[in-house]
């Protein structure tokens, strides 16, 4: 890769970059790109752009910047654009990028660094509203309504169930002890040392999870194996007071079979706050169900995690523009 020249505004010279996704418009409040505006052209698309219209968006675009899985960046997305040379993801780890396709494309991809903990936060955000009730009784005293309508479920006592007892799932199966919670943990790598070493105790299988937990927490990475780790069998041996809470990606969870165990009854609620299509669609089934708490993909939308993002953003593409390109990514 050649060195990238520092070049006036405005030159027709100066390499574009493309902001993709940016709901809220806060990638360029984020960090300081004072340093870049002198060396990149940079335009921000604030709506989610697919097909031609996409590649029209970005056929002038030698930079890329993805904010997480929004727009996924397939084989063909590469083979489409041909004056892309690098591909900034938010965060490390980005399942939509095609990164064989990358390489033979000779584009480069670079991730960034992330706050801590968000989405173990919003989890328990989660779960204290089903617990409680909170989004009805907020609706409730805000429209005058009537006053004190559901009975709380206790937390002291109750089983959490957590799959994937990484890094998130660490953080929120600590929180459940520190609510007197027993706490079950169960993945495919999961030891019992490890286990023990949060005061949890390790599930033999999955199912054995599942038929013992008031809750159940989802915290591991999408994948071939976890796609559909949670089906219709799955949900059969829950208990019918349960609850099922996924802040990790949608597909996990087969999103016909959890229609069908709320709407039945099968299990007593769900928080979401991941789907199999982002945004989710205004008559999506989903949307109807009075038994389902749901977050717009909120996880990692906090004011720390975007100062990281964006700021590491910033970075990679100064570096890259300097020949030395920081964190890259190759699958």
């Amino acid at each position: 890769m050649l060195p990238r020249p520092v070049l006036g505004r405005g030159t027709t010279e100066m390499p574009t970059c493309v902001i993709l996704d940016d709901y809220q418009n806060v990638a360029l409040a984020s960090a300081d790109w004072n340093g870049l505006r002198q060396r990149i052209a940079i335009r921000v698309s604030n709506d989610t752009v697919a097909g031609d219209a996409l590649i029209a968006l970005l056929a002038d675009a030698e930079i890329v910047v993805m904010m997480r899985e929004r727009t996924p960046f397939p084989a063909e997305l590469f083979a489409a654009l041909p004056k892309l040379k690098l591909l900034v993801t938010t965060g490390m780890r980005n399942a939509s990028i095609d990164f064989a396709a990358a390489a033979r494309h000779g584009v480069t991809v670079c991730g960034t660094a992330s706050a801590p903990g968000t989405t173990a936060e919003l989890t328990w955000g989660l779960i204290h509203a089903l617990m409680r009730a909170i989004p009805a009784e907020n609706a409730n005293f805000h429209a005058g309504g009537p006053w004190q309508t559901s009975v709380g479920r206790d937390l002291r006592g109750a089983t959490l169930g957590v799959i994937g007892l990484g890094n998130l799932g660490q953080r929120v199966a600590r929180v459940g002890v520190a609510f007197d919670m027993r706490v079950l943990g169960w993945s495919r790598s999961l030891t019992e040392e490890t286990a023990k070493s949060l005061g949890a105790d390790r599930a033999a299988t999955l199912h054995d999870l599942l038929k013992q937990s008031d809750i159940v927490s989802i915290h591991v990475p999408l994948n071939a194996g976890t796609r559909g780790l949670i089906g219709a069998a799955e949900f059969a041996v829950m208990k019918p007071t349960a609850l099922l809470i996924n802040t990790s990606r949608g597909p996990i969870v087969n999103e016909a079979a959890l229609i069908e165990a709320l709407t039945a009854g099968r299990i007593a609620g769900a928080g979401l706050d991941v789907f199999d299509v982002e945004p989710l669609p205004g008559d999506h089934p989903l949307r109807g169900l009075p038994n389902l708490i749901a977050t717009p993909h909120l996880g990692y939308v906090t004011q720390a995690n975007y100062r990281a993002y964006f700021t590491g953003v910033v970075e990679d593409i100064a570096r890259w523009l300097d020949n030395d390109p920081v964190r890259v990514i190759t699958g």
